[in-house]
């Protein structure tokens, strides 16, 4: 019994989860990923007709999102660091400019969204009363620069994309007669390719995401089911890059 309680409670999968579990990062992608769900599932109980089981999953959602924001209280001023360093980080061409460009602006916007995410927190629990036309407002804002956020992500994932076909067609094109001088392009196409992989990953998110703060402002109108399925699957992928980055330690 003890030989098999070891094996379960030891087990190499048991020991990522909790590595994963242990990082505010894992736990918010584990909870976006039941929120989105929830999402779904309230919308679809609903369109069955049954309200009482809907209520249930709604209030869920309605928790986690709120448990969410609490979480992301410290991550505006993660975003400002992070576009201060793009910022002042060196730039080689016109492609790579404009990546900066756009890497800067998707991180001041969302510096500009948790901020004001931080206040529809506040706002919601009560910390501070709000008008409910303010509160309306700040909500607004929020979405507008969240959307922006994500817009000059996907603009950058375009950009980058570009750069990195770019060089790995120069790289493959060339003529190699030195044994070393092989194994360090071999190296480089290696490391491109996983740049590139990570680009199309993030790229996918983004063309998911983007839809849910185009629906709260009111560009398009998807039903919460549509935005569930997106945010489930944009979360797990999320999860997945966290997972195994957990593995690694």
């Amino acid at each position: 019994m003890s030989s098999v309680a070891n094996q379960v409670v030891l087990h190499p999968l048991a020991s990522q989860s909790l590595k994963l579990l242990s990082t505010t990062l894992g736990r918010d992608k584990l909870y976006r990923a039941v929120q989105y769900f929830s999402r779904f599932f309230a919308w679809l109980l609903l369109s069955r007709g049954d309200k009482l089981n809907a209520a249930r999953w709604n209030a869920l959602k309605a928790h986690l999102t709120l448990g969410r924001k609490l979480m992301r209280l410290g991550k505006p001023l993660e975003h400002l660091q992070a576009a201060l360093r793009a910022l002042h980080s060196p730039i080689h061409s016109s492609t790579e400019l404009g990546e900066q460009l756009t890497t800067i602006a998707r991180q001041l916007s969302y510096f500009g969204y948790l901020m004001y995410d931080s206040f529809v927190w506040a706002n919601a629990v009560k910390f501070f009363n709000l008008k409910p036309s303010t509160g309306e407002n700040v909500s607004r804002l929020s979405n507008r620069f969240w959307f922006a956020g994500i817009l000059f992500s996907i603009t950058n994932g375009l950009l980058k994309a570009g750069r990195l076909a770019s060089e790995v067609q120069r790289l493959q094109g060339m003529t190699v007669g030195e044994k070393g001088v092989e194994v360090d392009r071999d190296l480089k196409l290696a490391a491109l390719r996983t740049a590139r992989e990570a680009t199309r990953h993030q790229f996918i998110i983004d063309i998911l995401d983007v839809w849910i703060p185009a629906t709260n402002l009111g560009f398009v109108n998807f039903n919460d089911g549509v935005l569930g399925i997106f945010g489930l699957v944009t979360s797990l992928m999320a999860l997945n890059q966290q997972w195994a980055a957990a593995g690694r330690k």
